[in-house]
C-alpha cells in the first residue's frame, strides 16, 4: 500500500458483479463471463497450476452429472471430508449444480464425529480427500445406512482398493461425462431444480457448547451475503486471495470460495496447513483474510526473528516502527499526516518495514481482514504501523459470517465496527446481548427446532450470545460471551477475553483461559507456543527432553510470569492474574479441548483440568 494516510483506494464499491439468484446460477454466469481467465491456482510438484473458469466449469459439470448417475436426487445431502484443496470446490459446486445440499466436515474430526455429522445430515454421498480420511469413513459406514457412495479425491495408496461403495473422483467425472452425453438437457434441469428459498448448504458449528449444530443456509441467504460483502470489503478480478482456512467453516466458504466466485478474485490454494508461512510469501495476496491465531503467529515470527538480528537491524526496526506508529495514530485519529512525517515513513518503509511485510507475505496487501475470534487492539495497531490496514469483522456461522465491519477510513482498534449495510444489529436493552436481523440470517438448525427457537426469535432477531456496547456513532464493541463473563467472589464483573487477548499478543503464548468465576482472584491456564519457547530455551541452554519437560522448566515459568506481569500492568488490581499453570500437552485440532478453528473450549478445559485449577486456589 503506497499511501497509508489516504485510504480511498480500498473503499467499497456498490456494483453487482455477476447476476443469479442461486449459487449455481452465479457460478455458471461467472463461467460464461470469464471463460479463459484464471480462477484457481494450486501447487503440484513444486509448480503452480492454474484452473481457468472454463476448466473449472467443465470439471464441476462432470461432478454434478456423476452424482446424478449415482442416483443422487435434488435436495439430498452430500458431505465433504477434506482439507482446503481445489477438489473441495469442485465437489461443492458440483453437488449444488446437481441440486443437492452440501455439508462440510473438518478434516481433523475423529471417526465418531464423522459418523455423527453424516447421520445427522442424512448424507447420501461422502467425498473424502485421501486414504486417511477414507479410513474414518469406512470405520463408521456400518452405522450409516443412508450413505450410498464414498468418492475419493486422491487415490495414492488406494490403487488396489476394491470396494463396491468407493470410487475415485476421476472415475466419478468419467461417469458424469458419459451420463451427460446420454441424458441431454438433464444438467440444465438439475442446475435450475433448486430455487432461492431452498436449502443450499449446512455449516456445522464448531461445538464449543456441546454437539455441533447444522446451521441451514438458503441459496437466497448466500447470494445476498456475497453481494453484501462487496459493499464492505470490495474485490475484483485483479485481486489475489489465499485459500487456506477450512472450507467447512463459514469464513472460507463464504468469504473465500463464494465471494471469489462472485467477484472473480483468484483463489490460491496452499500446499497443506503446515506450508502457510511459505505459501503466503509466494502468493503475496492483495486481500488477506485470516483468524487472529494466524496474525498472532506472523507477529511472533517477526519478534523472534528480530531477537536473532544484529544490533543495527534491531535499532533500524525500532526507529522505523516508531515512525509507523506515529503515522498510524494520526490515521486512527483521522488527522492529517504532516509532509515531514510522510517522508520519514517512506524512509522507514525502505529501511525496514517493507522487509517485515515481505517476511510475512503482506507486501502487496491492500488491506487485511480479521474475524472469527477477538483480536488484540495492539496487534491491529502494529499491522497499521507497517502500513497495512487491518479491518475487523464480526458475525457468526448463523448469519453467514459478517454482521459488522470496520470501515477502512474509520478504523477503531477494540471495536468491531458498525452494522454492515446489509443487516441490522442492535443490543438487547436488558441483557446487552448483540442481536442480528437480515436476509443473511440462517433458516435454523437442522433437526433442532427447540434450539432454533432459542436462537432465532419471533421477530427474526438472531441471538448471538455475545455481550457488547455501542457508541453514539454506531460502532459496536464486544465485551464477552454471555456465558463467559466472570463474576468474582467480591461481585466484580470481569470480561476474560480482554485479558486473554493481551496474553495471546505474547509470542510465547498460543492460547489462554482465564478462571475466576465465584473465586477470590483470577488465575489462568496457558498453552505455550512450542516453537518460540523451544527456541528461547535452546538459546539459554535450558535442558528439556519433550514438550512436558519444557513447560516445567523454571526458566520457562519465569518467562511466562514476565509476560503475565506485562499484561497485569494494563489492568486494575481486581482484574490482574494472580497465578497460572501451563498445559503440559501440546494440543492440536484433533484434541477435544480445541475446536477445529483452534479455539480452546472454555467449559471443557475447566472440567478436564479442574485439579490443576484447584491447585492455584489452595490456601486462598
Amino acid at each position: 500500500m503506497s499511501n497509508l494516510w489516504d485510504l480511498s483506494h480500498i473503499q467499497p464499491r456498490q456494483d453487482v458483479v455477476v447476476p443469479g439468484d442461486t449459487i449455481p446460477a452465479i457460478f455458471w454466469n461467472a463461467v460464461a463471463r470469464r471463460g479463459d481467465t484464471v480462477w484457481m491456482r494450486e501447487k503440484e510438484l513444486g509448480l503452480w497450476q492454474a484452473w481457468t473458469w472454463k476448466e473449472t466449469g467443465a470439471a464441476v459439470r462432470e461432478v454434478a452429472m456423476g452424482l446424478a448417475s449415482l442416483g443422487l436426487q435434488p435436495g439430498e445431502v452430500v458431505s465433504i471430508l477434506a482439507n482446503t484443496v481445489v477438489e473441495w470446490v469442485l465437489a461443492d459446486l458440483g453437488s449444488l449444480s446437481a441440486g443437492a445440499v452440501c455439508s462440510g466436515i473438518y478434516p481433523t474430526d475423529a471417526p465418531e464425529q464423522v459418523h455423527y455429522l453424516c447421520a445427522d445430515s442424512r448424507t447420501k454421498v461422502l467425498f473424502v480427500e485421501n486414504d486417511e480420511q477414507l479410513d474414518k469413513a469406512l470405520e463408521v459406514r456400518g452405522g450409516l445406512p443412508e450413505l450410498q457412495w464414498i468418492v475419493v479425491f486422491d487415490m495414492e495408496g488406494l490403487r488396489d482398493l476394491n470396494d463396491p461403495q468407493v470410487l475415485s473422483l476421476e472415475a466419478l467425472r468419467e461417469r458424469g461425462a458419459a451420463f451427460d452425453r446420454s441424458h441431454p438437457g438433464l444438467f440444465e434441469q438439475r442446475v435450475s431444480s433448486r430455487g432461492p428459498q431452498d436449502l443450499a448448504i449446512l455449516i456445522y458449528t464448531s461445538g464449543t457448547t456441546g454437539k455441533p449444530k447444522g446451521a441451514m443456509h438458503s441459496h437466497a441467504g448466500l447470494v445476498y451475503t456475497v453481494r453484501g460483502y462487496n459493499t464492505l470489503i470490495a474485490q475484483d478480478e485483479t485481486d489475489q486471495r489465499m485459500c487456506f482456512l477450512p472450507l467447512c467453516h463459514v469464513a472460507e466458504r463464504l468469504g473465500g470460495e463464494y465471494f471469489a466466485m462472485y467477484t472473480g478474485s483468484v483463489l490460491n490454494f496452499v500446499e497443506n496447513p503446515d506450508t502457510v508461512p511459505e505459501n503466503v510469501r509466494e502468493i503475496a495476496p492483495t486481500v488477506f483474510t485470516a483468524v487472529p491465531r494466524v496474525w498472532e503467529k506472523f507477529y511472533s515470527a517477526v519478534m523472534i526473528a528480530l531477537k536473532d538480528a544484529g544490533g543495527l537491524q534491531q535499532a533500524t526496526y525500532a526507529w522505523a516502527i516508531g515512525v509507523g506508529r506515529q503515522v498510524a495514530e494520526l490515521v486512527l485519529d483521522r488527522r492529517p499526516v504532516p509532509g515531514l512525517l510522510k517522508a520519514k515513513f517512506t524512509v522507514a518503509r525502505w529501511l525496514a518495514l517493507d522487509n517485515v511485510r515481505k517476511l510475512i507475505g503482506i507486501h502487496r496487501a491492500r488491506f487485511l481482514v480479521t474475524g472469527a475470534a477477538p483480536i488484540s487492539p495492539d496487534l491491529i495497531r502494529w499491522y497499521l504501523s507497517l502500513g497495512v490496514p487491518m479491518l475487523e469483522v464480526w458475525g457468526q456461522t448463523e448469519n453467514c459470517g459478517a454482521a459488522t465491519g470496520m470501515p477502512a477510513d474509520r478504523i477503531r482498534p477494540g471495536s468491531i465496527g458498525p452494522a454492515c449495510s446489509f443487516n441490522e444489529v442492535k443490543l438487547d436493552p436488558a441483557t446487552k446481548e448483540l442481536l442480528i436481523r437480515g436476509p443473511n440470517v440462517f433458516m435454523g438448525y437442522l433437526n433442532l427446532p427447540e434450539k432454533t427457537r432459542e436462537t432465532l426469535d419471533a421477530d427474526g432477531w438472531l441471538h448471538t450470545g455475545d455481550v457488547g456496547e455501542v457508541d453514539d456513532e454506531g460502532f459496536f464493541r464486544i465485551t464477552d460471551r454471555m456465558k463467559d463473563i466472570i463474576i468474582t467472589a467480591g461481585g466484580k464483573n470481569i470480561t476474560p477475553s480482554e485479558i486473554e487477548n493481551e496474553l495471546k499478543f505474547s509470542p510465547y503464548i498460543t492460547d489462554a483461559v482465564v478462571i475466576g468465576d465465584k473465586r477470590a482472584y483470577l488465575t489462568v491456564l496457558i498453552m505455550i507456543d512450542q516453537d518460540n519457547v523451544e527456541r528461547y530455551a535452546q538459546e539459554r541452554d535450558v535442558p528439556f527432553s519433550n514438550y512436558a519437560s519444557l513447560t516445567r522448566a523454571r526458566e520457562v515459568l519465569d518467562l511466562i510470569q514476565s509476560e503475565i506481569d506485562r499484561v497485569n500492568a494494563k489492568f486494575a488490581r481486581v482484574e490482574q492474574v494472580k497465578a497460572f499453570r501451563l498445559l503440559e500437552t501440546q494440543l492440536t485440532a484433533e484434541d477435544e479441548e480445541l475446536t477445529p478453528t483452534m479455539k480452546l473450549k472454555r467449559n471443557l478445559v475447566q472440567k478436564k483440568y479442574a485439579a490443576l485449577i484447584e491447585s492455584m486456589y489452595r490456601g486462598a
